[in-house]
């Protein structure tokens, strides 16, 4: 048993719209320590979201990330000698970052555009619950629905 309890670090909230959740994104985006490239993808795709729907992109990058946060998920577990697919309900903190990674990998799957704009199509997509990173959750979702049967081995 662990002597103390690790604390989550919470990151301090972008410079631009002052939300916290942007700042994680940025962070999930960024690659090899270059964090001021990941600013300029997040924020450019912010302002073509911006242009494009004439609304506050924040609020529509936060509607997007709640689409695509799934409630249900398949975790292995091993009873005998076989292995059973068991639906759990996701946590709070682990929907957010599926959600962002499923938005990131969907976004960087795209060919022939820079990733600013692939961004702000996946965004606009989830917030219009559509897309790659909206189709990966309602799969997550059709795979715990599918395994209900085993539900009771659920720890």
């Amino acid at each position: 048993m662990p002597r103390y309890k690790i604390q989550k670090r919470i990151p301090n909230p972008d410079l631009r719209h002052n939300n916290i959740q942007v700042a994680k994104f940025i962070n999930h985006i960024m690659m090899q320590g270059k964090k001021s490239a990941a600013r300029k993808i997040v924020y450019g795709a912010l302002e073509i979201i911006k242009e494009k729907t004439k609304k506050d992109p924040v609020e529509i990058f936060v509607k997007a990330l709640e689409n695509v946060a799934p409630l249900l998920e398949v975790r292995s577990k091993r009873v005998g000698g076989a292995t059973y697919q068991v639906p759990v309900q996701v946590k709070d903190h682990r929907k957010e970052s599926l959600a962002t990674r499923w938005i990131i990998t969907a976004a960087r799957g795209k060919k022939g555009k820079p990733m600013r704009e692939k961004l702000a199509e996946e965004l606009m997509a989830a917030y219009n619950r559509e897309g790659t990173a909206f189709k990966k959750k309602e799969d997550t979702h059709r795979m715990a629905e599918a395994n209900r049967a085993f539900a009771h081995f659920a720890w």
